[in-house]
């Protein structure tokens, strides 16, 4: 090889007293890589639930790991059971139903609102009896924490009832616990039923129910 050949290059040849260019701080690879691992828990937590609302409890995780485009030694590392999944994934289902409503108020009235957030609550419910078994032993064995669903989904009813009373369009004298009852008698049903527009069907039923009665005539 030439002299000429194993010259340096000098557009490479950092400058007498110069500081070569640093690469990532530690501190940036850690946030990235940080990063990268709450997105692959949130795509592990999104195929999961579509895994157990349509396939059950018994979906297999390495179909799941697959779906989310990972592998399923990431998913053990982020859960370690089957349980910590659906653990995951319901508590996941429970803050963005409940969470809806704000939004919901927001863009709809409130008669609208509650029926789109009803539809809402029913997917909430169907992904809930996917994973129904799981969730019953690990409640019950202290392994999945029992979360505080019921004043939960109250708390979002009551919110979506009020303003509708507010406005005229929903009746100021409903429970929100007694439309809780009515919409989990409802979806409980209606996931074993083989029309898939009964439960929209029912939601309507629900809204007649609640629109303000005619005043009667006066005596």
């Amino acid at each position: 090889m030439s002299g000429a050949d194993s010259a340096p290059d000098p557009a490479h040849t950092p400058e007498p007293g110069s500081v070569p260019e640093p690469g990532p701080a530690p501190a940036a690879r850690k946030r990235a890589s940080r990063a990268d691992a709450l997105r692959n828990r949130d795509k592990l937590v999104d195929a999961a639930r579509v895994a157990f609302t349509t396939t059950g409890e018994t979906a297999a995780l390495e179909g799941i790991a697959r779906a989310a485009g990972v592998g399923i030694g990431t998913l053990y590392r982020h859960f370690p059971t089957r349980e910590a999944l659906v653990e995951a994934v319901y508590a996941a289902e429970l803050d963005a139903v409940t969470g809806s409503v704000p939004r919901l108020l927001e863009e709809l009235a409130p008669a609208d609102a509650l029926r789109a957030w009803m539809r809402r609550y029913a997917a909430f419910v169907a992904t809930k009896h996917g994973m129904a078994e799981v969730l019953r032993a690990g409640w019950a064995s202290g392994a999945i924490a029992t979360p505080d669903t019921r004043r939960r989904i109250g708390g979002a009813i009551g919110a979506l009832l009020a303003r509708g009373a507010e406005d005229g369009t929903i009746r100021g004298d409903v429970a929100a616990d007694d439309v809780t009852m009515m919409l989990l008698g409802i979806f409980m049903t209606a996931a074993t039923s083989d029309s898939p527009e009964q439960a929209d069907r029912l939601i309507e039923l629900v809204m007649d129910a609640l629109r303000p009665r005619p005043a009667g005539p006066s005596r």
